[in-house]
This record gives structure tokens, sequence and C-alpha cells, in this order.
């Protein structure tokens, strides 16, 4: 906050009552009138609002919740299995299905209309269910961690969850809270208010319970609060006068909403939705191709085409990601971990540097007063005395230390009363408060003890009845006691006061100069038992913890020492301001230490590390943390956090322990071991059964499956991949990050693909030659093989390592064996005679158990060369 900014004070009053004579209910026409809510008086708005300005109760709240609906905007609805069906119709390849089976209808082809109507169905019906289950556990978990407004009910206030917001509602608000709504101020202490995501203001703006009749800009209307804003000091009283989508933040149009980066995860699945459509798009124009040439029919082969197409691509994808990423989210919910957004587990699991504050995290945050000093260095109450009257007259979010120095006993307010304050920032560091106890007024500041030196000229004395200058050799002692305080591992606080006149009723930041310096107050705060463990854990599995604060460094090296960190590099905020961005990024790589940093340059930080390849994870709790929450891959937060944390957050730890970090990293290396097993197997097996499709186009005289005998096989394997978010993960994939990497389910999946054609080349050879097939029994042999071999490859490929040691969930087990079991019993049931199979000889059966053994057994020596070359390279 500037001085300008904090000068910027008005006389005026400081609550404003509604008027009497209220009007009968009215639908709001702007929330709250025909003009702006902002533009008119107090009272018009509350009569248009039918209320008195005391709040609702809970019948009446609850019928505005109906007719004004909820109190979001940009927000997806409800998981809705019916939507999420409906959704998942609109899909370009079931509705080139759709349009295949109705042009089957047409020419005639009645069974291949009913049987391809029935395979997208079932798929459509299979996928929604599943993410509609995975969804709904997922909103649940987000909902109890849910930022929770304070209203007046029944004369009473209690906490609803921000959505349930509705206007007439009366809100209070406090430092770090966010602005649930539009409305107007009641009341307003010292209020003030962030509203950059609005304006784009830098500064904050003091808000005031007035009336401003003829407001025309909402953004210069000093009585109002929007939604989005948050408080960045003081408390307040407002009236909700819009809600949802009728606030100033609901009616920005889309151009203007600025949507976070692309986290690692969504630029992954992105990726490989590139990779699979260059591949499919490839295959099927080949096909088409041939088929041309070969003069088939130009139904059946486009048919045969498409289903080529779905058959390439792991259309499960989008089920298997929510499911498995929601299994995850449970888990961590048992680590005491809540996730607000999914795709943030896979991040977790990804997240290769960690920066995080000290407090709370390498301390126990039981913040407790050591000692009380004079500018000598001796104890004295004094110090103690002023600083216990500036935190308990201030109005702002109080911090631990402010609490520690509360929870001080026999400490009475003696008459003193606040007259002003100017609030804590933190550019200055320092918070000011105006107070009177009948006989003088004093400005008492405390703060940062460098700023607090700075701005002193003198000093009490105890050799002297008034203070004396503050000479440079007391300075030099002041600092050189402070110093060593800090290197004991002693926070330090400088304590300061002026006397001004009772004619003063204002302070701003200009009368921040000239103070006598009281002394220092050291604080202490015992390094965490559990965090130099946990740092252990984190390193070991391939975690850099940075550690972000705007301590003293002198403080935070002897934490680290304490719990045995060694500092890497350090750097501080005032270096940082000098650092052109090459060297900043290259100084942000080597420093595991920022000290003395502000808001802005936290962020600056993160985005340093992510532009230098890292998946970055932030750990805060604070109104300064917001900004490098929003900034990170993976922002956490703690349940008690302010309000503008938990909402930047991505997970809510509900335990504030770099512990309980560990085992959520832990969690989501698993999930995303179970989403990368699934591309690997789907894309490779997926791979070789499309290739022996298009290379049978070319040498056999008819099409190697019908394409509604392609569309069940591609059912029949989606069906077998159900349990995969349930199986287990093998130890190697948890001890170091991962992301998607392209480049190896590329590689994976032209390696081991093949291998399966191999073996289906040789099934058309035996079929064609050995057994002379004709249509119906190649169809037959060769649907019952590519579905052995592509099912039962699951247990070979879901682990890099030895598949008997690496034992599958029996869920899985289960599913695979009885999906194969079933495609050999199909031939012989009158459903298979209607899809066009027939039975199969007993000798070619035993052949084929022959050939599948051998093929699992060539897929696991190829596999594991893949793997050593992989590991070789790396």
């Amino acid at each position: 906050m500037s001085g300008a900014s904090a000068g910027r004070r008005s006389d005026a009053p400081r609550t404003i009552g509604p008027a009497s004579g209220w009007s009968g209910p009215s639908e709001p026409h702007d929330a709250a009138g025909p003009t702006p809510f902002w533009g008119g008086s107090l009272a018009s708005c509350c009569a248009a609002l039918d209320t008195n300005g005391d709040g609702l109760d809970t019948s009446e709240a609850a019928r505005r919740l109906e007719r004004f609906g909820l109190n979001r905007i940009g927000h997806a609805p409800a998981t809705v299995f019916v939507r999420q069906f409906i959704l998942r119709l609109g899909n370009p390849l079931v509705l080139l299905l759709l349009f295949a089976a109705i042009v089957a209808a047409v020419t005639g082809d009645r069974a291949s209309f009913l049987l391809v109507t029935l395979v997208v169905i079932s798929s459509v019906t299979l996928d929604a269910y599943q993410e509609h289950r995975a969804g709904r556990a997922a909103e649940r978990l987000q909902a109890s961690v849910a930022v929770r407004a304070r209203v007046v009910r029944d004369g009473t206030v209690v906490e609803v969850p921000r959505e349930q917001v509705v206007p007439g509602d009366v809100v209070e608000l406090s430092a770090g809270s966010l602005v649930p709504a539009d409305g107007r101020v009641l009341e307003a202490d010292d209020c003030f208010v962030n509203q950059a995501s609005i304006t784009g203001e830098a500064f904050p703006v003091e808000k005031h319970a007035v009336d401003l009749p003829g407001t025309t800009i909402a953004t210069e209307a000093q009585h109002a609060l929007f939604m989005g804003s948050s408080l960045v000091s003081g408390s307040a009283r407002m009236l909700v006068c819009r809600t949802g989508a009728a606030t100033l933040l609901g009616g920005i149009g889309e151009s203007l909403r600025h949507a976070p980066p692309a986290t690692a995860f969504e630029r992954g699945l992105r990726d490989f939705g590139l990779l699979i459509l260059r591949v499919a798009s490839g295959m099927v124009l080949f096909v088409l191709l041939v088929n041309a040439l070969h003069h088939r029919p130009w139904l059946e082969s486009f048919l045969f085409a498409v289903a080529l197409a779905v058959g390439l691509t792991p259309e499960l994808l989008p089920m298997i990601v929510t499911v498995t990423l929601s299994r995850g989210a449970l888990r961590m919910a048992a680590r005491r971990v809540i996730v607000k957004r999914l795709g943030a587990v896979h991040d977790l699991g990804a997240m290769d540097v960690l920066c995080t504050d000290k407090t709370g995290t390498l301390t126990e945050a039981a913040v407790r007063i050591a000692h009380s000093l004079d500018p000598q260095g001796r104890a004295s109450p004094r110090p103690l005395r002023l600083a216990w009257l500036n935190s308990r007259l201030e109005t702002g979010l109080r911090s631990p230390l402010d609490e520690a120095i509360l929870a001080q006993p026999d400490l009475v307010l003696d008459g003193w009363r606040k007259i002003d304050e100017v609030p804590f920032d933190f550019e200055r560091r320092r918070l000011s408060v105006l107070a009177d106890d009948g006989t003088q007024r004093l400005l008492i500041v405390k703060g940062a003890f460098e700023e607090i030196l700075r701005l002193s000229s003198e000093c009490e004395s105890d050799t002297a009845d008034a203070p004396v200058p503050l000479d440079e050799a007391t300075r030099e002692r002041c600092r050189e006691g402070v110093a060593a305080l800090g290197r004991e591992g002693y926070r330090v606080l400088g304590v300061a006061w002026k006397r001004t006149s009772r004619e003063h009723t204002h302070a701003v930041v200009d009368d921040e100069a000239a103070l006598v310096l009281a002394g220092v107050l050291a604080f202490e705060d015992p390094p965490k038992v559990s965090a130099s463990r946990a740092l252990a854990d984190l390193a070991a599995a391939g975690v850099a913890v940075k550690i972000i604060t705007g301590d003293d460094e002198r403080v935070t090296r002897h934490v680290c020492e304490t719990i045995g960190v060694h500092v890497t590099g350090l750097l501080t905020g005032h270096e940082i301001e000098g650092l052109a961005e090459p060297a900043f990024a290259l100084r942000c790589e080597e420093a595991n230490l920022f000290c003395r940093v502000s808001p802005q340059q936290k962020s600056r930080i993160i985005r340093a590390l992510r532009r230098r390849g890292h998946v970055v994870g932030y750990l805060g709790d604070g109104i300064n943390d917001a900004p490098a929450l929003h900034d990170a891959d993976v922002g956490l937060s703690v349940d008690g956090a302010v309000d503008v944390a938990r909402e930047a957050a991505d997970l809510i730890l509900l335990e504030h322990d770099l512990a309980v970090v560990h085992g959520g990293v832990q969690e989501g290396r698993r999930t995303f071991g179970n989403i990368l097993k699934y591309l690997l197997m789907g894309t490779s097996s997926n791979f070789g059964n499309m290739l022996s499709m298009a290379l049978g186009t070319l040498i056999l005289p008819f099409l190697p499956l019908l394409p509604v005998q392609v569309l069940l096989n591609n059912l029949m394997y989606d069906l077998s991949e159900v349990p995969i978010p349930l199986d287990h993960v093998e130890p190697s994939l948890l001890e170091r990050p991962h992301r998607f990497d392209i480049r190896h389910l590329r590689d994976f999946m032209l390696v081991v693909g093949p291998v399966s054609s191999v073996f289906d080349l040789a099934t058309f050879a035996i079929l064609r030659y050995g057994f002379h097939a004709a249509e119906p029994l190649f169809h037959t042999g060769w649907f019952v093989e590519s579905m052995a071999t592509q099912v039962l490859v699951v247990l070979v490929i879901r682990t890099p390592g030895d598949p008997f040691r690496a034992r599958p969930h029996p869920a899985l087990l289960v599913t695979a064996l009885a999906v194969v079991g079933l495609a050999f019993l199909l031939p012989w049931t009158g459903f298979g005679r209607q899809l066009g199979f027939v039975p199969l000889p007993g000798s070619y059966v035993a052949l084929l158990v022959g050939m599948v053994i051998a093929y699992l057994m060539l897929v696991e020596v190829v596999k594991r060369r893949f793997y050593r070359r992989v590991t070789s390279a790396a």
C-alpha cells in the first residue's frame, strides 16, 4: 500500500443503518433495483431487497436461494449422469459410428445397425457411469474444504457454503476473507480491499460505509464490495445485492478472464491425443485406399475404416483418468490431503520442486516470546507493553506473532482506545495504531526491525526520563544485538512510538517517521521434529525443497541447521530486485533458501523454476501466498488458511506437515502409474491389432473382421481394462517424479505393438492355408486370437518387471480371464451366430493356446529389452 492510498481517508461515519419505511418485496432488476446498487442510497437498496439490514431468517434465505440460484460463476454444473451420457454422444468418433449405423439401416443392413448401436450405447454408458461415480466422490471431497461465508441468519452469525449466499444476506468479513458476492458496505473498520481481479489496481483500496449517490462507475464505488476481491486488513459487514452471474465479475467478458497456464497433466493429455490422432488418420486413409483399389463394397469399407479408428483410439481414457484420479483423491483424503482439482493428483506426483514457507512447515508454529529488550539490550517490559497495545487494538488479520504477544498474562488496556490505524502490508512490513488513554495520544508502530530502526530518530534510555537521540553507535549496537539473536534462531520484531497531538484523528503512512525506538521482542518457534525426516523422504523421492520466507536469513539458516538442511544457496529479496531474468533463473536453480521476499517475488521464483522445466509445487497459507499458489503447477494450502489461499490452492492439507505432503506425492505417483499403465497397454495392443487388420486388407480377399466384430472386440477389451484404477503399482514408479513422456509412449507402441501383428499374421496363414478357412471361420478364429492376445498381454505389460512377482489386483485378473473366456464361448452362442461367428475346431483351439503362451513370452522378452535400453539411455 502506498502512502497516497493510505492517506485517502474519509471523515465520513463508519456505520450507516438502513432507513425506515421499507417497500414490499420486489424482483431485483440489477439485483437491487433499476439502478446499479452502488449508484443509489443504501435505504433504496435495502427497500429493493426487502430487508432492514439485519440479515435473513433461514426460511427466507432458502426461498431466495431457490429464486436466484447458487452463488457461483463459471462453475461446471453438478455431475449429472444423463448430462455426461449426452456429452459423450457428442464425441466425433461416436457420432461417426452412429451415422454409419443409420446408413446401414437405410441400405437394409438392419443387423449391422442394431449391433453397432448396441456397442456404441454400451460403451458410452459404461464410460459415463464410471466417471459419474468418480466425479461424485471427488465433489464430496471438495465440498468438505469449500470456502464458507459468515452470514447473519435468524439473528446470529453462522457459516454457510459461499454458494448459498443470497441477495439480502448480511455478511461479516475480516482480513483474509474473500468477498463472496457484490454488495454495499454496512460497517467498515480500516477495511482495505484488494480488487485487482476487478480493476487491475495493484494497491489495496479503502472501503467506507457511506452513501455516495450518483456514482456511475463500479470501480470508483468506495462504498461497495465486489465478488473476486479480498480483504487485506480490517473488517466489514456487507449487504449482499448481487450473486452469481449477476455480479460484476460474472459480467466480465470471457476475453477478460485469464485462465491459469496449462498444467503438466493437461499438456501431457493434449500431446497424447495429437499422437493418437496422427496414427489413426494415417491408418484409416491407408485402409480406405486399399479397399478402394480392391473394389470392395463402399459401405462395408467405410464401416470397417471407422471401426478401425475407434479400435485404435483409447476411448476409455477419459473414464480411466477420472476414475483413477478420483481413487487417488480418496486415498489422499485418507492421508489427510483433500483434492480440489483432480489433475493436481498427477501434478503432485510429477512435482520435482516444492517451495514452502518456514513457519508451520519446518517449525511447530508454536510461537512464543523469549525476550523483551530495550535499545541497550537489557530486559524491559516496555516493548512488550507497547506491542501488546498495538496487537490488541489492530483490526487486521492477526499473525502468529500477534497471538504470542496477546497470550501474555496480566496486561490490560487501562483505558486505551484505538483512534485509527495504518494496516500492515508486505511492502512496508509494519503496522501502526493511533491510540489514546485520555491523557496522551501515541502512534505505536511494530514491524520488521530494520524498518523500525530506519524510521526512528530517538530511543528510550534507562538513564534518562525522556528519549535520547539515536546516534550511529547505538544503531550499530542494536544491529549487532539483533544479528546475534537471529543467529540463535530468534525472530525479532521492532517496537517504536511517537507522541501526537490530541487533535490528530487519522493515521497515515507519512506519520511513521521520527519515531522513538522502544526496543525489540525476540520470538522463538521450535523446529518441527518430523521436518527432518520428511525432508529426507522428499529428497529420496526426487523432490527438491526450496524454502521461501519473508523472515530474516539468519533465523532461517539457524532453523535449517537445526533440522539438518544443507543450504546450497541463499537469495534475498533485495538481491532479487537487482537480477535480470536469465541470471535470476540460474540463481533460483542453485539456491534453496529465499529470505525476506515479497509476494510478487515469490511468484517470480515459481515462474522462473517452471520455465526451466520443473514441475513446481507451492505450500502456503497466508494472504501473501495466493499469487504463488496460483502460479505453481500445484498449489497446496492448509485447512486453517485464509480464504484467499484456500481458494487459490489445488490441494488442502488437513495437517500442516511435510510428511503429509510426502504421502500425497506417493499417492500422486501411484495414480499416474495406473494411468500410464492403461496408456501403454491400450496404445501398444490397439496399435498391433489395428496394424494387423490394415495389413490384412492387403493380403486377404475379404475384410479380416466385419466392422461390427471390430467394435465388439474393442468393447470387450475396454471391459477388461475397467479395473486398472484398482491395480497395484511397481515400487520403482514411486521412487522419482514421473510425467507424460510422449516419446516413451510412442516408442513403446512402435516396439511392442508389432509383436502382436507378427502373431496375427501367423494366425492369418494358419487359418487360410492350414484350415482353409472361409470368411466366417476366419473371422471367428482371428477374433478369438486377437481377444486372447490383447487382453492377456495386460498381465505382462502392466509392470516393467517380472509379472509373476508384481501380481495384478484380483479384480483385474478375474476380469481379464472372464473376457477371454467369453470370447472363446461366444461362437457357440446364438448371439455369436448373429455376429457372423461359427464354432471353432478343437485342433485350432489347442493350437491357439500354444500361440498365446508363445506370444506372451515374446512380449516379456521385448518389454525387458525396451526398458533396459530406456534405463541405459537415461
